[in-house]
């Protein structure tokens, strides 16, 4: 089931996608409210209300080696780092070009966001606090993330989180295609089953110190193939099983 947050004539709601209609719920885990209005009268937001936006990096050994990092070897633990919510945008919104990078690249990924409030759980039991799966972008302007003693800037500048569609709640996330393609062009292409940790572990890894809540969103890593962006470019980043994410590149 594909579930939105979607804005419409009487404000914003979350609903579930059906037949090309939205039925509305009354909340992120609410049930139908009796209000439908077509797909095609509403404007996509991005599926999810977050406290928290926690990233995963390096967690696909070939774009760690494009990275230049391979010297160091695998991980033995998830590296994470936070955006802030200044960041969160949605399906369809611009992704800004701003003036002081001159080096800003795409990251397409599988993202997941939390159903219930979820503290020190197992592996074997992660995916069951999932709401759904979603696509995102984590926008990089990387030569500030190079150069910075911490990756704010690189990271968490207004609109570098470009999230949606919708979220998909019936999926494994074990082994789905992720690509991202600029201008049509594919410029990655990759599969979770590559994933050093995989959804479930990198879950329950960040519950152990982190209380994630509803709404909360994680992204998992990219596959190799990140690249600069120029103002101008349509990225979209596509995930099996879940749908495509697009948006357009601004000067910001």
């Amino acid at each position: 089931m594909q579930r939105v947050r979607y804005r419409s004539f009487d404000g914003v709601h979350w609903g579930e996608i059906e037949g090309g209609h939205v039925h509305q719920l009354n909340g992120m885990l609410g049930r139908p409210s009796g209000t439908t209005v077509p797909l095609s009268d509403v404007t996509l937001l991005p599926p999810c209300e977050p406290s928290n936006i926690v990233c995963v990096g390096r967690n696909y050994a070939l774009h760690i080696r494009e990275m230049g990092h391979e010297s160091a070897g695998l991980p033995k633990e998830p590296g994470l780092f936070l955006k802030g919510l200044n960041t969160l945008t949605g399906p369809g919104d611009d992704i800004p070009y701003p003036s002081w990078t001159q080096d800003l690249q795409f990251e397409g990924e599988l993202a997941v966001v939390i159903a219930r409030v979820m503290r020190d759980v197992a592996p074997e039991e992660a995916l069951e606090y999932v709401l759904g799966y979603t696509c995102a972008c984590d926008v990089t302007a990387r030569d500030k993330q190079r150069a910075d003693l911490q990756w704010a800037r690189g990271k968490s500048a207004d609109g570098f989180c470009p999230v949606g569609p919708w979220l998909e709640t019936d999926l494994d996330p074990t082994n789905v295609r992720v690509q991202t393609r600029i201008n049509g062009e594919v410029k990655q292409d990759g599969t979770t089953r590559d994933m050093i940790f995989p959804v479930a572990e990198v879950l329950s890894y960040i519950s152990r110190f982190m209380t994630l809540g509803p709404g909360d969103l994680v992204l998992t890593g990219t596959p190799d193939g990140v690249g600069p962006l120029q103002v101008g470019d349509t990225v979209e980043v596509e995930v099996e099983g879940v749908g495509t994410l697009v948006n357009e590149v601004a000067a910001g």
